[in-house]
C-alpha cells in the first residue's frame, strides 16, 4: 500500500499511520486470553490493502464517507476507517469484547505519539448493544446526529449478514455499500442488494454489496 494512496489526498504521514494502526491490531486477536478464548478479527492488514481499489471506486469518500460498523469488536477497524470518513461508528453486543477497546486505543495512540504520526481524528463513536435494536439507533442519533438512512458504508466481519443486508435493503439509502468481510469464493446474494463484480472479493476476503 506504500506510496500508493497520494492521489486520493492521503499523505505518507497518514498512509504511515494506517500501516501502523494496522501492524498494531493484527498482532493482537480478540479474545486471545480470557473466559471466552479465541475470537478471529478482521485482519487490518488485508483490509488496507482493498483501501486503493475502494477509494478508486469511489466506495469509500477520504473526509466524506458515513460508515457503520455492526459488529465493532474492539473497535479496530472503526479505528482504521477514522482516517478516511467523516464519522466511523460502531457497534458492539458483547461489552467484554467492547471493553478491551480503550486500552488498546490508548497504546496505539501512544505509539503514534512517539513517531510523530496523525493520531486517530476525534469522530469515532463505538456504542454496546445490537446493531439491530432500534434503542441503539437512538443512541446513534442522539450522539452523532446520524440516522440509519445517513449512513452509505455498512461492514460486518460474517455475523448476522443475512439480518444486516435486509436492515440495508429495508432503511439504508440508496447507492449504500454492504461490506462483508471473511469471505470466500464462493459469495452469498442478498435479495435487494447488487454484488459488486468484479471487486468482489478484494483481496480474496472482501465482498461489496450495493442497494441500488
Amino acid at each position: 500500500m506504500r506510496g500508493g494512496l497520494y492521489r486520493y489526498g492521503i499523505g505518507p504521514d497518514m498512509e504511515a499511520a494506517l500501516a501502523l494502526v494496522a501492524g498494531f491490531y493484527d498482532r493482537r486477536k480478540v479474545g486471545d486470553a480470557g473466559p471466552l478464548g479465541f475470537r478471529r478479527s478482521t485482519d487490518l492488514g488485508l483490509l488496507t490493502a482493498c483501501l486503493p481499489r475502494l477509494l478508486e471506486e469511489g466506495i469509500v469518500a477520504p473526509g466524506g464517507s458515513r460508515f457503520l460498523d455492526m459488529g465493532a469488536a474492539d473497535g479496530r477497524v472503526n479505528v482504521l476507517m477514522s482516517y478516511l470518513a467523516r464519522v466511523s461508528v460502531g457497534v458492539e453486543l458483547d461489552e467484554w469484547t467492547l471493553d478491551e477497546h480503550q486500552s488498546l486505543f490508548h497504546e496505539v495512540s501512544e505509539r503514534l505519539r512517539a513517531k510523530r504520526l496523525p493520531l486517530p481524528p476525534r469522530n469515532l463513536y463505538l456504542f454496546q448493544g445490537d446493531s439491530t435494536d432500534p434503542g441503539v439507533h437512538e443512541k446513534i442519533l442522539r450522539e452523532t446526529g446520524l440516522r440509519f438512512e445517513d449512513f452509505d458504508l455498512f461492514y460486518t466481519y460474517l455475523v448476522m449478514q443475512e439480518e444486516f443486508a435486509r436492515m440495508i435493503v429495508e432503511r439504508a439509502r440508496p447507492g449504500a455499500v454492504f461490506m462483508v468481510y471473511g469471505l470466500g469464493p464462493i459469495l452469498p446474494r442478498f435479495e435487494g442488494l447488487k454484488l459488486l463484480e468484479p471487486l468482489s472479493p478484494l483481496e480474496g476476503v472482501l465482498a461489496l454489496y450495493r442497494k441500488p
